[in-house]
């Protein structure tokens, strides 16, 4: 999965992508480097970041999901908490909500998702995105997250969202510390066991990593976030969420290439 942030905020992408036109070009240059999916926000979601206003969102994202729906061949996703946004995405092209609040925020969502039909992605967050990173607490936090999932997916499906069109997402980095989100990914197994429907993982260029890599800067995580893809792929997540398609794409069709090869080399 692409992302393509048409906001001036983004922790990863400063706005670069905020005009019509930036979007939709980087969107088509997505798809050319492999991504088969594309997730479209227009309100940031980064540790400290305040929430939009429901027409600027609309402004934002709107137009970008028209036109790239017409010049694109993947499904898009709308990375948004606000029904109205999801319903006026959907109805502009887009076929997947992409809800951090995993559906919650907004009672008007699940109602929306199955009215259009539509896929949905729900994720695990710890508070708000204004002051999520302040003091995250758990006691088990890989517990916790997979019984918060497991609900939300039940949650889902007796809305009437069908249960092949449920996606579910940890959340690393949203409401977790940098030993949080490493026990996550340690865990990844038992939360694709566990939970029932296609886990997606988005740590791409995240402040974890660059605490690890020591502080380096959003530009320098790149291959450490392939590395996060590699693992995840490894470990039977289905879909990975990154800025940098190119880097996760060529894993796994590394990947692909050993998992599909008999002993002798020969691919099967």
């Amino acid at each position: 999965m692409g992302i393509i942030n048409v906001t001036p905020d983004s922790f990863s992408d400063a706005g670069r992508f905020a005009s019509v036109d930036a979007a939709v070009r980087h969107g088509e240059h997505l798809v050319r480097s492999g991504a088969t999916m594309i997730d479209i926000g227009g309100e940031s979601t980064r540790p400290g970041s305040q929430p939009v206003a429901e027409a600027l969102e609309l402004d934002r994202v709107v137009p970008v999901i028209e036109r790239l729906s017409n010049v694109v061949e993947v499904p898009i996703s709308v990375d948004t908490t606000k029904a109205a946004v999801a319903v006026a995405a959907l109805s502009a092209g887009a076929s997947i909500v992409n809800d951090v609040s995993g559906a919650q925020r907004d009672d008007k969502m699940l109602e929306a998702v199955v009215r259009h039909d539509a896929g949905l992605i729900v994720m695990h967050m710890q508070g708000v995105p204004a002051t999520m990173q302040s003091a995250p607490s758990y006691i088990d936090v890989v517990s916790e997250v997979i019984a918060y999932l497991q609900g939300r997916v039940t949650a889902a499906r007796s809305a009437g969202v069908r249960p092949d069109a449920i996606i579910a997402d940890p959340g690393i980095g949203f409401g977790k510390t940098l030993e949080h989100n490493l026990g996550l990914l340690a865990s990844l197994e038992r939360i694709v066991d566990v939970i029932d429907a296609p886990i997606l993982i988005g740590a791409s260029r995240k402040g974890f990593i660059g605490s690890i890599l020591d502080g380096a800067p959003v530009e320098a995580r790149d291959d450490a976030t392939a590395a996060t893809s590699v693992l995840s792929f490894m470990r039977g997540v289905a879909i990975v969420r990154v800025h940098n398609v190119e880097a996760s794409f060529a894993a796994a069709r590394m990947l692909d290439a050993v998992f599909s090869a008999t002993q002798q080399g020969a691919l099967m």
